[in-house]
């Protein structure tokens, strides 16, 4: 973030709360704290904040009521809201999620929790209008190489060079966001380009899918593979750092980051009309949890109704699942992994694919050093 301090809005009818709240955040933001949703509404009028964090249960106007009036006004809608509660069923976190909340923070908190999860989603905010600006710079710049006279050739591949590097660069902040955000997967996306690397020079050594790869920039691909995950930027916390295993409804939700992935890919494809990289990275966030047998995600796709490689992402990303710790359990042996993978050929898993990841696992284990 720049160095203007951002104004945080603390709306709670509780004025303890309120204290303690503004403690923990007001040497880094301007805090404003506010009794009612009514009196929030007003201050709105003259002020427009960063973040709202507004509790869920205050007399007149609770919290729900609030996020619905203010997700239709406006100017208004924007805001990003977190909300403050003492609930702590599952049913009351869905439903304020529902409504257009970021983040459910349960109360009481500890002020340092606070102060880094409103960390978090500023910087997550701040990051998106990054992207917004490098993709933006990005078509300027393929526009400008367009232009460019053929008899100026070295001038091309400078500028082709620089573009490359602007590519790299925004794809590697994107998939540092998203590890930032859930802790338990740091190191995976490297890990899983490694593993996706091994299966292709596979592929191409023993002359299979021959017709369908040869035509690949397998740089660019690889260089791709790391938005497969970019649809978690947009799951929330309490989903995505769960310590333990998933309700079905939890489950539900973080299948969207396949969906979600997409989607943003294609905001950033209509900022530019050079995206060969991005038509990779959309197959891999598309197509990475289907299955071979069609009881994958989200489309239910089977065999080569999957497009080639979301079917070598599969193996990639589950190997290093299996391989790394989880709260929820410890990591399996690389040769349990392996076990693991043989036996899904054909349910889980391409048969070719697995038939080659059988034959280069060893080098698997290496990724493990990422």
């Amino acid at each position: 973030m720049d160095n203007e301090r951002s104004m945080i809005m603390i709306v709670d009818d509780n004025i303890a709360n309120l204290k303690v709240a503004k403690n923990a955040l007001s040497d880094a933001y301007d805090v404003f704290t506010v009794p009612s949703a009514a009196k929030m509404f007003d201050l709105l009028e003259r002020n427009k904040p960063k973040l709202i964090l507004l509790d869920i249960d205050m007399p007149v106007m609770d919290g729900y009521e609030a996020i619905k009036i203010l997700k239709n006004k406006p100017g208004m809608e924007d805001i990003p809201v977190i909300f403050l509660t003492a609930k702590s069923d599952a049913e009351s976190e869905i439903e304020g999620l529902s409504l257009g909340a970021i983040d459910y923070i349960s109360k009481p908190f500890m002020p340092q929790l606070l102060r880094k999860r409103v960390e978090l989603h500023l910087t997550v905010d701040a990051q998106k209008h990054m992207l917004e600006a490098q993709a933006q710079r990005l078509e300027a710049q393929s526009a400008e190489l367009r232009n460019f006279n053929d008899n100026l050739q070295k001038m091309v591949e400078e500028k082709t060079c620089k573009v490359l590097e602007l590519q790299s660069a925004i794809l590697k902040t994107v998939s540092n966001l998203v590890e930032s955000r859930d802790d338990i997967t740091g190191g995976h996306v490297e890990r899983t380009q490694k593993c996706l690397r091994v299966l292709i020079e596979g592929l191409n050594e023993l002359g299979l899918y021959r017709e369908q790869i040869q035509d690949w920039d397998i740089d660019l691909m690889l260089q791709s593979s790391q938005l497969h995950d970019v649809g978690k930027i947009a799951i929330a916390d309490m989903i995505l750092n769960k310590p333990g295993r998933l309700t079905p409804e939890e489950f539900e939700e973080m299948k969207r980051h396949t969906t979600l992935g997409v989607k943003i890919i294609e905001r950033i494809e209509a900022e530019t009309t050079d995206s060969e990289f991005l038509k990779y990275a959309k197959i891999f966030a598309g197509t990475h949890q289907e299955k071979w047998d069609g009881t994958g995600y989200p489309e239910g796709l089977a065999g080569e109704d999957i497009p080639l490689p979301g079917r070598l992402m599969a193996i990639a990303d589950v190997y290093d699942a299996l391989t790394s710790d989880r709260p929820y359990k410890k990591a399996f042996s690389h040769e349990d992994a392996v076990e693991i993978i043989l036996n899904g050929r054909g349910t889980h898993f391409d048969p070719v694919l697995v038939d080659v990841f059988e034959q280069v696992s060893d080098e698997f284990k290496g990724s493990r050093d990422v």
